[in-house]
């Protein structure tokens, strides 16, 4: 015994005052809730607070207060995740005029750089929350261009762009789909897209 005390880190003393101690028992009841309580918590991917968790208890049949779920959540470990706001990334520029829809839900051409497509997201980083620009050859899908930036601007889209334009070999022709998004929408890279020899096209008011 004291191999395995010494082992685990632990007097002999304290060891000998655990086992006396009588077995702490849980009724069935509480069981019942310590379940229901990890169950709806699981189900709100861990949003749920001690307030609202108290509720949905309650409208099940568990008599709890306040203080007692909070006490619940804390020995069951349950801790509340904050959920990251969801961030506007392209809107469009009333201003600006949109470009014809030359694909039409066609998203599966037959030959590579006939259709790319082009799309902006954003990631959280270690030195902030930052936008991605992607393009993407539609006829293998794959990712032939992409920029990083801290800021959702044309120019943003335009690098991504030329770097799937180099990659491509300045290949001519090709149609470049977007949704209507102020960067897309913008006379910059109209203009850049134009000199690249790029078609531009956008698609439809809420089409995906």
């Amino acid at each position: 015994m004291s191999l395995c005390c010494k082992s685990l880190g632990l007097s002999r003393s304290g060891y000998y005052a655990w086992e006396q101690r009588p077995a702490q028992l849980i009724s069935a009841n509480t069981l019942m809730l310590y379940r229901q309580a990890k169950q709806l918590f699981r189900e709100s991917r861990n949003s749920l607070g001690s307030r609202e968790l108290m509720k949905t208890l309650r409208k099940i049949g568990f008599t709890v207060s306040r203080y007692k779920t909070r006490t619940l959540m804390r020995k069951l470990g349950l801790v509340v995740r904050q959920r990251v706001a969801y961030k506007v990334t392209t809107k469009r520029d009333e201003r600006h005029i949109a470009a014809p829809n030359l694909v039409s839900m066609n998203f599966n051409p037959s030959r590579p750089n006939q259709v790319w497509a082009g799309d902006i997201t954003y990631l959280r980083t270690s030195e902030g929350w930052m936008y991605l620009s992607v393009v993407m050859d539609l006829y293998s899908r794959r990712i032939i261009g992409w920029a990083i930036s801290k800021r959702m601007t044309s120019d943003l889209v335009l690098k991504s762009l030329q770097q799937a334009y180099w990659l491509r070999k300045h290949h001519k022709g090709v149609i470049f789909h977007s949704d209507r998004g102020s960067q897309y929408t913008s006379k910059k890279l109209k203009k850049a897209l134009a000199k690249l020899g790029i078609k531009q096209s956008m698609g439809d008011v809420g089409a995906c």
